[in-house]
């Protein structure tokens, strides 16, 4: 189900003194079950995109289609449009706030019209589908510990059954891990539901291990939007912007500088093991 962005710019506090423009002339067409990952230093506008993406905030300009649909035109049922594309908040405790986790996420199956019994048969699935232990169901959401928390945010939006799922900054302030935990369920749901993803993180590492697709943000523009192996090709213009490749670039050009016949497009420690392998001359396990 595509996302369509044509010639978006966003404003804030336009026509004042304190105007900022967010967005400049985005033109972005997300397709149907891609992984992709959006990446910007503070202040690139990364958090102010997703947020148009499911009409939480209005373009000052340009247009946006979902599904071929106009989502700013006067009959679009924007509550529709936000529980096919789910965003979870970078802190949970924005989306959470019912007495126990079972009715946090029962709340958006309920608001979609499904009986309390739907509702309730949506929730177990989509907390067994994230991993929460079935004894915490009942306990309040604030209990949890930061990563448990996150669990539940992601299971309150799929409940809701989306089409895609966006997550930002989903792992920020988790010890490595946490965020390893949730980064492989995030893969794993792509996989297993063929949902699109968008992951906006400030860890290169976790884009180069996870997404298929990097747009790059900066001041308001996109900058780059391509495979991660393209994108990390101009990790010296990525540092002129406050940005960096994964560490694993920065090695295997270094090796190939050295003398060693590696592939300098190598973004993963995976990669990079069996490059290295290779050009030893040794057996790739």
């Amino acid at each position: 189900m595509s996302i369509i962005l044509d010639k978006v710019n966003y404003t804030y506090s336009a026509g004042t003194a304190y105007e900022i423009q967010a967005l400049k002339n985005i033109n972005l067409k997300m397709e149907d079950g891609q992984f992709i990952g959006i990446i910007g230093h503070t202040g690139s506008g990364k958090s102010t995109l997703i947020q148009h993406l499911n009409g939480l905030m209005k373009a000052t300009s340009g247009t946006i289609y979902y599904n071929g649909e106009d989502i700013y035109a006067e009959d679009y049922d924007l509550r529709q449009l936000r529980s096919k594309v789910g965003l979870v908040f970078q802190y949970p405790e924005h989306q959470l706030f019912e007495t126990t986790i079972f009715d946090d996420v029962c709340y958006g199956p309920k608001n979609q019209g499904l009986t309390k019994e739907e509702a309730g048969l949506r929730a177990f699935e989509a907390l067994k589908s994230v991993g929460l232990k079935e004894e915490l169901y009942y306990q309040s959401p604030f209990d949890l510990s930061g990563g448990q928390k996150r669990r539940v945010a992601i299971a309150g939006v799929l409940a809701m059954r989306p089409e895609v799922l966006i997550l930002d900054e989903p792992t920020a302030g988790l010890d490595p891990k946490g965020r390893d935990e949730i980064l492989n369920l995030v893969s794993a749901m792509h996989k297993e539901r063929k949902i699109t993803i968008v992951l906006v993180s400030h860890s290169m590492e976790d884009v180069a291990q996870y997404v298929e697709r990097i747009i790059v943000m900066n001041h308001g523009e996109m900058i780059f939007d391509d495979a991660p192996h393209e994108v990390f090709k101009h990790y010296k213009e990525l540092e002129k912007i406050g940005l960096a490749a994964p560490q694993v670039t920065y090695l295997m050009h270094e090796l190939s500088e050295n003398g060693l016949p590696v592939d300098v497009n190598a973004t993963t420690v995976s990669e990079a093991k069996d490059e290295i392998l290779k050009a030893l001359g040794r057996k790739v396990c």
